[in-house]
């Protein structure tokens, strides 16, 4: 009986190569197994088409049981934060999805602090993530931060309104801002492009920081290259959503019917949904690090200036926290005062304590 050899460990690279050039391959598999994380924050007013345009875009069903409120509700209506997850798998990749809703935003008289519930969750988030690496278990921390804000632009004005300045300017140091110009079946073509200008000159006007594609690298194919000259030439995205199937041209697409013809949502030469799309497929891991590498990092920064403690008034001024300083040393001046006033009176009665035994003796 013969006796069995022991396997031999076969080298699988060629004689020479080490095998390092397969580390991406396993970060790849790593990543896939893992799954990934977004989270996109819609803003507009109601009636823009905000919950068509997302569940287009990724092909579900994110509001099923929405219920829109009448004129008389949305007086005195404030607004709210809806947060929907929803687990998208493709192709073997899961995509752990989150779309933060804002209901509720210009819909009352004043509006004047409308937007402040926003800007507090998107501080709560970094807040919470901030909390959760700073823990003892950081293995399985959900990244719940705004990445991305699409903010809806009425199609029906003449540019930015004052709210749409005053809101971009109050998040743009904290969150990507990608400008959308909502129902663009309403405008023709060169309203449209008419209306893209005057958006991009005022966002300049008012220094507003939106979030700019990076520049393809010089390794990047030709067509790649292309590609992203189109998506900057695009800003601000002028977009139609619908989720019906209309059948054009002997063949079933998603779009709107006129009595003039069909508005076809994934045609680039009807609108820009593609391109919107494409930018947020392509530069989704761009997204996440300009949010971790900038946006954060900011927010990690000042809170640490602050010493760790949670200041819930962003507004507090300079000559507040001056006040506040000036009082806690006078505090402080009084305590020692306290303290040396009872070291006196214990030496002046230690001193007489010894003076009335020195009579005796």
């Amino acid at each position: 009986m013969s006796k069995q050899q022991p396997a031999q460990f076969i080298n699988p690279e060629t004689p020479g190569y080490v095998g390092f050039a397969n580390l991406p391959n396993q970060v790849h598999r790593k990543s896939v197994k893992k799954g990934f994380e977004f989270t996109l924050m819609v803003v507009g007013e109601s009636g823009l088409g905000k919950s068509t345009l997302i569940n287009s875009l990724f092909l579900t069903d994110l509001y099923p049981e929405r219920i829109i409120p009448g004129a008389a509700e949305k007086i005195e209506r404030t607004v709210q934060i809806e947060a929907s997850t929803v687990e998208i798998e493709e192709r073997g990749v899961k995509l752990r999805l989150t779309v933060v809703d804002t209901p509720g935003y210009g819909d009352a008289i004043n509006c004047r602090d409308c937007f402040k519930t926003i800007i507090s969750y998107i501080d709560e988030q970094f807040e919470r993530y901030l909390h959760d690496e700073s823990g003892l278990n950081r293995r399985h921390i959900l990244d719940n931060r705004v990445h991305c804000c699409f903010y809806f632009i009425s199609p029906f004005g003449h540019g930015l309104k004052p709210l749409d300045v005053a809101f971009m300017k109050a998040i743009h140091n904290k969150v990507n801002i990608v400008p959308v110009i909502a129902k663009a079946d309403t405008l023709t073509l060169k309203e449209r492009e008419r209306l893209k200008k005057r958006i991009l000159d005022e966002i300049e006007e008012h220094n507003i920081k939106i979030y700019h594609l990076p520049d393809a690298e010089s390794d990047e194919d030709e067509d790649f290259k292309e590609q992203t000259r189109l998506l900057k030439a695009s800003i601000p995205f002028s977009v139609v959503g619908s989720n019906q199937l209309i059948e054009a041209k002997g063949k079933k697409v998603r779009g709107r019917l006129y009595p003039w013809g069909v508005v076809e949502v994934e045609n680039p030469e009807h609108n820009d949904f593609l391109k919107l799309r494409t930018m947020l497929i392509t530069h989704m891991q761009d997204l996440q690090e300009v949010t971790q590498d900038l946006h954060y990092e900011n927010f990690r920064s000042e809170r640490l200036k602050r010493g760790g403690r949670k200041v819930e008034n962003e507004d507090m001024n300079k000559d507040q926290i001056l006040l506040e300083k000036e009082a806690e040393l006078r505090r402080m001046q009084e305590m020692i005062a306290r303290m040396q006033a009872q070291m006196q009176m214990q030496m002046q009665g230690g001193d007489s304590d010894s003076g009335t035994l020195g009579h005796h003796v």
